[in-house]
């Protein structure tokens, strides 16, 4: 484990190999990264991170927002690795974040994986987190986002401390995504790497469309669909995420003549 600036990172995999750095979405922390990590870790130095405000960062302060986000990425890869050849790989909120970074290293990046990134600023975004937070307080917030991200049973069968722990991320969640809402925190005309855009079968019909409007809109960004899996897919189908993001950084590395 290392800290830098109050941001925990957990390192795996060979120290000399290329470095896939992994970003988790919202209301979730490194961990939730875990499954889909251990299939690259044999190949790829991989560096997952606690965002600012969730996981072993918890005690992180504000400003909470997806400008503050990509700072903090960018100083652990400049930190943590100063001269590798990149890869990053962006669950849901974590998708916005990578894409703000990789703009900082274009020339060391070779590509980037996005699962669902959501769109929030966009008039056609659908889902709760986009109508705002009716909850008054962010705790209820947390509680009710949780509800619509894995269901009502699954929720109130997870441990008392689990739940309390999300629910304290609320202060977290409501500041990040409405800072998302206001507006893009990339343009697409500096997105210069190559992007693979992913959604799951069973998703949501906005993030559906949100992987094929970033394939129109960012050069060389394509998208794919992961059969039979949701939201959460990095965590629930690992094996069959890894296997399309694997091929296409492959293909970049190739391309790359690495």
């Amino acid at each position: 484990m290392t800290v830098i600036d109050g941001i925990w990172c957990t390192e795996t995999g060979p120290i000399d190999g290329p470095t896939l750095v992994m970003v988790h979405g919202s209301l979730d922390r490194a961990t939730g990264l875990s499954r889909l990590a251990r299939r690259f870790d044999d190949r790829y130095r991989v560096i997952r991170i606690d965002r600012r405000g969730y996981g072993r960062s918890a005690d992180h302060d504000g400003p909470f927002t997806v400008d503050r986000n990509i700072a903090d990425l960018i100083n652990v890869v400049e930190r943590l690795a100063p001269e590798s050849e990149l890869h990053f790989f962006g669950h849901s909120f974590g998708g916005n974040v990578v894409l703000g970074a990789s703009t900082r290293f274009a020339e060391r990046t070779r590509a980037v994986a996005l699962f669902e990134t959501p769109l929030s600023w966009q008039p056609w975004w659908g889902g709760g987190s986009s109508k705002g937070f009716p909850e008054q307080d962010p705790r209820d917030s947390a509680e009710a986002f949780m509800r619509r991200l894995v269901g009502d049973s699954r929720w109130e069968r997870l441990p008392e401390r689990t739940r309390e722990a999300r629910r304290a991320e609320g202060r977290v969640l409501v500041g990040e995504l409405s800072d998302l809402r206001s507006g893009p925190p990339w343009r697409p005309e500096d997105i210069t790497v190559p992007v693979l855009a992913l959604c799951g079968s069973r998703g949501a019909d906005h993030h559906k469309r949100a992987v094929a409007y970033l394939s129109e809109v960012i050069n060389n960004c394509v998208h794919r669909e992961i059969d039979g899996a949701g939201h959460g897919a990095p965590n629930s189908h690992p094996v069959e995420v890894a296997e399309v993001v694997d091929a296409f950084f492959s293909r970049q590395r190739l391309v790359g003549g690495q």
